[in-house]
């Protein structure tokens, strides 16, 4: 949709200001011994996948508005990443969901993501819902229930979607487990436990040896008096009793009010369990809004945390697997995973801008204004320019949403799939 001179034609308006907005920052950089240009080069090789269910549409249980030229199929969910990554440069894998996006036509799958420039990365099992013409309900758990058989057919699932991963290259699995209870004495709070291991033992037993294994969590819904992998703690010990290539999932939307999710990932990266993070926003619990929208200074903690764990020889954590987890609920979906990308992106600079030799000092000498002030003089920059010069550099658009808006996608997209075209899986 976007070609070398269509992205030119945009951007050769807004090129010299930007070039003096950015002259501007390196000098200032500069002064302060920091290589804007080594920021620039981190932020181009920063890329987060995008998962094919956020394509369409959100909602909420009281409904949804569609807004129209949605992708019905997982070739046209390529085609719409293949949009994002043309504007930023950031976004070069996917993430799938089975069953609502199972593959095919791989032939034809591989050679449209080669082509576009994609992988898909990620695999995820779905055992949060019944599918039609499953033989046992996931009312009372899935990996957790009673019943050998319901339990059979989760681990079953989650092994199928690994062999669908492995037609497409994908190196990682994902597991959310919606497993628990509503009422007290509805469900053995241990046995549950024992249950799951058991199954993810089955189910990391039948992946590759070189693939990765993501156990997310979340304390509360589907089920609100309890759930079975609730907290990372939960999530790291079943991790513990799996192998080295089981990892804890962070999600940013699955803890409850005031958690300190820049502590979590602290810890996580000291034991070198941190496999995968989700960006989304939140208020409330699991939002899901766009990354940074409500909370950006939270945001900017995490990456100073993922940064700093970057950068300690001590610190033997794998590369994490980023990935955006929203629901569009009143955006255009490509327009909000835009904006998540400069968001994070943006996040991601200010943390490789924090002054950590001056940070150490002041941490060891409990010098707490200077400390926090170290932060906020990192946080408070405008990074803008250095976002936008990483996206010209990967080939993109100097300001992505208004080049998409420019181009007028969404009605181009309408006038392919119709007004009325629902994503698949929502």
């Amino acid at each position: 949709m976007f070609s070398d001179q269509r992205l030119h034609d945009l951007n050769q308006p807004l090129l010299a200001e930007h070039q003096l907005q950015l002259s501007y920052l390196t000098d200032l950089l500069g002064r302060r011994g920091q290589d804007a240009r080594d920021v620039v080069r981190q932020l181009v090789e920063f890329q987060v996948a995008i998962p094919s269910w956020a394509l369409g549409t959100g909602g909420t249980r009281f409904g949804r508005y569609p807004l129209g030229g949605e992708p019905r199929t997982l070739e046209e969910k390529i085609s719409d990443v293949a949009v994002l990554h043309q504007l930023n440069g950031s976004s070069n894998s996917i993430s799938l969901h089975i069953p609502w996006d199972i593959p095919r036509d791989v032939p034809g799958l591989q050679q449209q993501l080669k082509a576009q420039g994609l992988h898909i990365d990620s695999v995820n099992s779905n055992t949060f819902q019944d599918q039609k013409d499953q033989p046992f309900s996931y009312k009372f758990g899935s990996l957790s229930h009673t019943e050998q058989a319901v339990r059979d057919q989760a681990v079953q699932h989650n092994i199928d979607c690994i062999r669908y991963g492995e037609q497409l290259g994908a190196k990682t699995h994902t597991v959310w487990l919606a497993d628990g209870s509503n009422f007290p004495g509805q469900q053995h709070l241990r046995r549950a436990y024992l249950r799951t291991q058991e199954s993810l033992a089955a189910i990391y037993e039948a992946m590759p040896s070189d693939w990765t294994m993501l156990i997310e969590y979340k304390p509360y819904e589907p089920h609100f008096y309890s759930m079975v992998i609730p907290d990372w703690g939960t999530s790291y010990s079943l991790c513990q009793s799996l192998g080295q290539n089981a990892q804890v999932l962070v999600d940013l939307g699955h803890h409850l009010p005031n958690t300190n999710i820049e502590q979590i990932v602290g810890r996580l990266l000291q034991f070198g369990r941190l496999g995968g993070f989700h960006f989304n926003g939140s208020m409330y619990g699991d939002d899901d809004l766009t990354t940074g929208s409500s909370k950006p200074f939270q945001l900017f903690l995490i990456f100073n945390e993922l940064v700093d764990g970057a950068r300690d020889q001590a610190v033997t954590n794998a590369a994490v697997a980023y990935m955006i987890d929203a629901s569009h609920n009143t955006k255009d979906p490509l327009e909000d995973l835009l904006q998540s990308v400069d968001n994070i992106l943006g996040a991601y600079a200010k943390a490789l801008l924090v002054d950590r030799a001056a940070l150490a000092e002041a941490q060891q000498a409990n010098d707490v204004v200077r400390a926090e002030e170290i932060l906020r003089d990192a946080f408070l920059l405008d990074v803008r320019p250095l976002v936008a010069e990483a996206y010209r550099q990967a080939g993109g658009a100097l300001k992505p949403v208004a080049a998409y808006r420019s181009a007028g996608v969404r009605d181009q997209l309408i006038q392919q799939r119709g007004r009325l075209s629902v994503s698949t899986g929502l």
